[in-house]
């Protein structure tokens, strides 16, 4: 009674395909593939590099630098 049987699932399966369509659980799939497949690559990237390399500066032209100064009280 706790377990699902095969029968169970192919139900489950024809209603999410009905309600989802099968285009758009194509696509979905495919993203999904694409996000697990970019996301290896990250991975694996980050161990090729040495550490060293890793962390580099990049000056972002859209932020502001400003510096601060301690608030005295009067």
């Amino acid at each position: 009674m706790g377990s699902m049987s095969i029968w169970h699932w192919l139900i489950v399966l024809v209603v999410i395909l009905l309600v989802f369509g099968t285009k758009k659980l194509g696509n979905m799939g495919g993203d999904i593939g694409k996000a697990v497949k970019g996301f290896k690559d990250g991975v694996k990237g980050e161990e090729d590099k040495p550490a060293a390399t890793t962390t580099q500066h990049v000056a972002d032209k859209s932020t502001i630098d400003v510096d601060t100064k301690e608030k005295t009280k009067l």
